[in-house]
């Protein structure tokens, strides 16, 4: 068998410096918003012209000739393998990263048995190598842990558009072949987002946003009922909130003098009623527990002000872990917090962002909310602008991009005594 050498995320060298793996960021150009005032009194002492807060990390020396070079990854790897995800099968297709030769592909089944039947393919394969797989947070989640557990170096891909897919032939092989192709293309890498405790706040977090969400609708339905309740049971529920109505819903009995209509009424309040209470319980008792996996984890987020539990949460598995995201600007695009250029002529302007991870986006929102009510500077803030004419919205969206900012340098350097 041919001689193997697997890159590791540890060999990667300039390539990690001149293309580090994380988010794509804007592009060149400018990347926050134009005021950077507040900026400065969120973070005293660190000049927003500092390279160390941008690029976290030791900056290696790049010749001035070169400094604007982009190292791709046909540079630095000699095989690109490309994985088509399904639910019961995967298909790679190995392709050299110098000429785009196809060396061959597979199909193997999502068991451990397959994966390491593609490990053991991948080895036929002599040169540093790299896996370049779609949907490493879904299909793909197992065999991305199972590389990662051998020490291989994966990066994520997004599913392709349908109307790209569909100009052509259509087949796993096809597509895997894309797969490593695009990967090709690319001058920024995406890393899968990190399994452990990262992963269990995300099925936390998605367990109590379910649990929510059949609440709300659960009560919405137990209120469009006790409106069009026949009279016995309106009486009893009428002059009362949806909180106060839960309670006496759940207690309803039939009696033996009212109609049909009006017993089966009342089991469907009491059904609705005890569902909304064993919605609720659940959804507190998942967040004790992303509450204690957070303080366990970065608790010093939970000293920022407006930062609790849940919105701490969902930062994390944003975030994911360090160095993912390569600056401050890919966290804003990221988050949807980045403004948009929509200049023209004389007129400069920045237009919303509508992109990125919307429950990131919501997270900073309430954040932003919390602090226009509750801290001085941000109020003190926001008093200057309004009083230079921006609008509330324009405000807050400032706002939130020097958050995103306060954030992701919190997260890249935390405090030397967290875990």
């Amino acid at each position: 068998m041919a001689s193997v050498v697997t890159l590791r995320l540890t060999d990667l060298g300039v390539f990690a410096a001149t293309c580090p793996v994380g988010v794509a960021g804007p592009g060149p150009g400018r990347s926050d918003w134009p005021d950077q005032e507040l900026d400065r009194q969120l973070n005293p002492g660190v000049s927003r012209h500092s390279p160390a807060d941008l690029r976290p990390g030791p900056e290696p020396h790049v010749p001035r000739s070169k400094e604007n070079a982009v190292t791709m990854l046909s540079e630095v790897v000699d095989v690109v393998i490309g994985v088509d995800t399904h639910k019961h099968t995967h298909t790679v297709g190995v392709v050299d990263a110098s000429t785009g030769t196809e060396f061959g592909d597979l199909t193997v089944t999502t068991d451990p048995g397959g994966y390491s039947e593609l490990v053991e393919f991948a080895d036929q394969h002599e040169g540093t190598r790299i896996w370049a797989i779609e949907g490493t947070g879904s299909y793909g989640a197992g065999l991305a842990r199972h590389l990662h557990a051998a020490g291989e170096w994966v990066i994520e891909l997004d599913r392709p558009n349908r109307p790209t897919r569909r100009h052509g032939a259509k087949s796993d092989p096809i597509d895997a072949y894309r797969a490593a192709r695009k990967a090709l293309s690319r001058t920024r890498l995406a890393s899968p987002r990190a399994p452990g405790t990262r992963a269990a706040l995300s099925v936390r977090l998605a367990a109590r946003r379910s649990a929510i969400e059949a609440a709300t609708a659960a009560q919405r339905q137990l209120n469009a009922l006790a409106i069009a309740a026949p009279e016995p049971l309106r009486a009893r529920l009428r002059d009362h909130t949806i909180r106060t109505m839960i309670p006496i819903a759940a207690r309803l009995r039939g009696h033996p003098s009212w109609d049909h209509e009006t017993i089966q009424t009342a089991h469907v309040l009491r059904a609705l009623a005890k569902r909304i209470i064993t919605l609720e319980t659940e959804a507190a008792d998942h967040e004790h527990a992303l509450t204690a996996t957070v303080k366990s984890w970065r608790p010093d987020l939970l000293e920022l002000r407006g930062v609790g539990p849940i919105n701490a949460a969902i930062i994390l598995c944003a975030w994911s872990h360090h160095n993912r995201i390569h600056s401050d600007a890919a966290f804003a695009m990221l988050a949807g917090t980045a403004p948009i250029p929509a200049s023209s002529g004389q007129t400069v302007r920045y237009r919303l962002n509508r992109s990125g991870d919307r429950q990131l986006n919501q997270a900073l929102h309430n954040i932003t909310i919390c602090r226009l009510r509750y801290d001085p500077t941000t109020r003190a803030y926001a008093q200057r602008r309004r009083a230079e004419g921006k609008t509330n919205r324009e405000i807050r969206r400032c706002l939130k991009r020097y958050i995103t900012r306060q954030l992701f340098r919190q997260l890249q350097h935390p405090p030397l005594d967290t875990p």
